[in-house]
């Protein structure tokens, strides 16, 4: 059946399904899970979205994860809580300001300084909110049918060993919340029955061993909150029937192969909130019916290979908010009957589909990255649904995006191809700086051909993107629109820095005679734009080193930097965007800084170089704004690189406006301020039209002449047509006049 079931899945069939007795059990691709028994399939965003997808309401069950025993704990603690004061009292003596109902007391914020005097068959004692401060020895050995107390939110600070003597039949000891340091071994001897003990809230920072002596019939321990620094060498010697154990919040460390070794019985541990840095590899092997585990915000940075081989029932695991830096790949292969998986804020640098392949019954994971779901299509809930780029569904999950990506692309492309055609056919007196401006709009045009790209296949995957997205990221068109993007942002960066210094050179220095020709100026170019390939291609040249370079999210632009990337596609990123963009960055706003000082300390003499530096400094002047538009959009990139750099989780949202709004917006605009707005373009655009003009003019007149000779040529031959008598004499007069009219008109 299991094999069966992972060959359908690995061909990919859609329509498949096995019969387990009357009961058709239907086989779906990856990403997508049945409707109950029905042999209708959804993809996973179908799922659990508050919408009945499937008709039937199947979708839309068991959303919730209900996995483990979390609900045991809020029904018993929420019933402990509440006292409902309804029936007769059978208590003959207890405190005016305190409720009786039958043999159950509760004096709730009485003011009470003491355990109060009460009649001896008392079965339930709240006193919580009082302020009591110490437990005397034998302070309840007159109420020997106690079953449960309650002294939460007091303010006690010393138990005496002998305090609980004589409670044999107590079932539930509520002593958090107060201030409590250390507990005297035995202090608990006498609590054969005891099942319930709550000691959370207090200031405790160790425990020995034999403080639970007596507790054969534990079931449930509390300690959450406290200041716990170590566990005894075997928790559970004392406490054979110890169920649940919640030590979530100390100061814990280590656990030892013997700390849980006694612990046979228990189904649930709870660890976070803890300092725990180290699991040796059989901590858990004597917890053969564990059904929850949660070691959660800890700082464990390595997890031994088998430490959960032995956990055959556990149902829910939780190693959220952990430093791990490596997952190794068959770390859940004995968890089989595991249904929920917490790996949140977790980095998992080595991560592939057959890690999570033997969690056949994983039905809830929760990840750091939106991508990581690709790696578990067999599972039904997977979390976050988006990135903030992409969704289950969608390539590009906002709306917004969607729509920016394909306006910003044929403004850019045809914003740049109307430049470069009218750069062409105009002729420019500085034809080397027209030359650069049309190699920047090539540049800026592949941003646009990218957008184009990713527009295209965010529709090819409208839907389905889930199904798709791992496929997509890895393969080679999505290298290919990394590397076009790649390269169209570093050659335009490269550009801006070629034309800020030479215009540098032309208003620092006017009298010299360091001008690029046209031949330099193409050797410049050249190089530009071979480095700018270099800076793309180079992640190609070795995929162990770089790892998916451009595969890390689904717009395939290597923006953000996080603990999964490999350590030289981590290096390499800093070094372009940190690097190369922002030295190119700071030596332009360096430039200009200059530029403009030495503008105003130069005095000028002669009004012919005060006019040929004025249309210098114009120029100038245009460049500064361009390069004010690129700091605008490469600021947001130089912010997300430097606060990855230390480790500062970006949120998806950010990047996905980066790299589709800002940066392609910015190749948009360039077309605009290099060439539309400029003065010298609009002379020209307005010469070409008047020079248009007149040629229209021109035709239009030669147009009125050719008709003008036709019809006095058709007229003539009408008048000889019907002056058939006139003599050829007159004939010839009147035609030698008509040849004399005709230049004239």
């Amino acid at each position: 059946m299991l094999l069966l079931l992972h060959f359908v899945l690995l061909i990919d069939v859609k329509d498949f399904a096995l019969t387990e007795g009357n009961v058709i059990i239907p086989l779906c691709q990856k990403g997508y899970f049945p409707c109950g028994n029905m042999s209708k399939c959804l993809p996973r965003a179908f799922h659990c979205d508050g919408v009945d997808d499937c008709g039937n309401g199947a979708d839309e069950e068991n959303c919730g994860d209900a996995s483990g025993w979390a609900t045991i704990f809020g029904t018993v603690h929420g019933s402990v809580n509440n006292v409902t004061v309804t029936q007769e009292c059978f208590l003959s003596q207890y405190p005016e300001h305190c409720d009786c109902k039958e043999t159950e007391l509760e004096c709730v914020d009485a003011d009470l300084r003491t355990v109060p005097t009460l009649s001896h068959n008392v079965t339930l004692l709240s006193l919580k909110k009082n302020k009591i401060l110490s437990l005397p020895d034998k302070v309840f050995i007159k109420y020997t049918e106690l079953k449960k107390i309650f002294l939460q939110y007091n303010c006690i600070r010393h138990i005496s060993r002998k305090a609980f003597f004589g409670l044999y039949n107590l079932q539930i000891l509520y002593l958090n919340h107060n201030h409590i340091t250390s507990l005297r071994s035995g202090v608990f001897e006498d609590l054969h029955q005891l099942t319930w003990l709550i000691l959370d809230d207090n200031p405790i920072t160790r425990i020995s061993q034999r403080l639970f002596t007596g507790l054969n019939s534990l079931f449930f321990l509390s300690m959450v909150d406290n200041h716990l620094e170590a566990l005894p060498k075997q928790m559970c010697a004392q406490m054979p029937q110890l169920n649940w154990m919640d030590l979530e919040g100390n100061r814990i460390k280590r656990l030892r192969n013997s700390t849980f070794l006694s612990c046979s019985s228990l189904t649930v541990l709870f660890l976070p909130r803890n300092q725990i840095d180290f699991v040796p590899e059989k901590t858990f092997s004597s917890l053969k019916n564990l059904g929850e585990l949660d070691l959660s915000n800890n700082k464990i940075t390595e997890l031994p290979p088998h430490l959960l081989k032995d956990l055959k029932l556990l149902q829910k695991l939780n190693l959220s908010s952990n430093p791990l830096l490596y997952l190794h790949k068959n770390q859940f292969e004995s968890l089989k009957q595991l249904q929920s998986l917490d790996l949140e804020r977790i980095e998992i640098p080595n991560i592939n589909t057959r890690m999570f392949q033997p969690m056949k019954n994983l039905s809830h994971i929760y990840f750091k990255n939106f991508r990581y779901c690709s790696y578990a299509p067999h599972v039904r809930i997977c979390m976050p649904s988006t990135d903030g780029i992409s969704s289950f569904e969608d390539l590009l999950a906002n709306n917004i995006l969607r729509v920016f990506v394909w306006v910003i692309a044929f403004i850019t492309c045809f914003g740049n191809l109307f430049v470069i055609g009218m750069r062409s056919f105009i002729k420019a007196e500085n034809t080397t700086h027209a030359l650069s401006i049309k190699v920047l709009c090539c540049a800026d045009c592949l941003m646009g051909v990218y957008l184009l790209f990713i527009g295209f296949f965010d529709m090819r995957y409208r839907g389905q993107y889930q199904k798709y997205a791992l496929l997509w990221m890895e393969s080679v068109q999505c290298r290919l629109m990394g590397f076009l993007a790649m390269l169209s942002t570093e050659v335009s960066v490269l550009l801006l820095t070629y034309l800020t210094l030479e215009k540098f050179l032309v208003i620092v220095f006017p009298f010299s005679n360091v001008r690029p020709g046209r031949r330099q100026t193409s050797l410049s170019l050249g190089c530009i734009w071979l480095v700018g390939f270099l800076i793309a291609a180079i992640p190609f040249w070795d995929e162990d080193y770089f790892g998916n370079f451009y595969g890390q999210n689904g717009v395939c632009f290597p923006l953000y930097h996080d603990q999964t990337e490999d350590i030289g596609s981590k290096v390499y990123s800093l070094g372009i965007f940190l690097g190369v963009n922002l030295l190119a960055f700071l030596i332009i706003a360096f430039s200009y800084v200059t530029m403009f000082c030495s503008i105003q300390k130069t005095t000028l003499q002669t009004s012919e170089v005060r006019t040929h530096l004025g249309r210098e400094v114009a120029v100038a002047n245009r460049f500064f704004f361009i390069v004010f538009s690129d700091a605008i959009c490469w600021i947001p990139v130089f912010v997300v690189k430097i606060l990855s750099l230390f480790q500062v989780e970006i949120p998806g949202t950010i990047t996905s406006w980066i790299v589709i709004f800002f940066l392609p917006v910015n190749s948009a605009l360039n077309p605009i301020l290099y060439t539309l707005t400029t003065s010298v373009f609009k002379d020209k655009l307005k010469q070409l039209l008047h020079k248009h003009r007149r040629k229209s003019i021109f035709k239009i007149k030669k147009k009125s002449l050719s008709t003008s000779i036709v019809w006095t040529d058709d007229s003539s031959s009408l008048k000889l047509g019907i002056l058939n008598k006139i003599t050829l004499g007159e004939n010839v007069r009147r035609n030698k006049i008509f040849k004399q009219d005709v230049p004239y008109c």
